[in-house]
């Protein structure tokens, strides 16, 4: 399942999803719904979309952005991605340990 943002709700990038069988949540943009209603029954039906699978994403935004805050792993100044993964490791700890 993709979640994303407004931004991707492209028609091509629907289609490539639902071609390779990946469930995408992505809510319509408003001019995108007036064009598809204003062609009427040529228009299709709008895609489908779970309000509450979408809200998951925020959570997950969040998240990625107190790792940002981190400046290894928002950087990738590391040569190894052993290293590199060490950082988010440490990174992880501290954020969950002050939460």
């Amino acid at each position: 399942m993709i979640l994303a943002d407004k931004a991707y709700s492209s028609r091509a990038i629907r289609s490539h999803l639902r071609r390779r069988g990946i469930r995408a949540v992505i809510p319509q943009p408003i001019d995108q719904a007036a064009h598809r209603k204003r062609r009427g029954s040529q228009g299709g039906r709008p895609p489908a979309f779970d309000r509450d699978a979408y809200k998951q994403r925020n959570t997950v935004e969040r998240r990625v952005n107190k790792l940002k805050q981190w400046r290894g792993p928002a950087t990738r100044y590391d040569k190894t991605a052993t290293v590199h993964l060490a950082g988010l490791h440490l990174a992880t700890i501290f954020i969950w340990s002050a939460a």
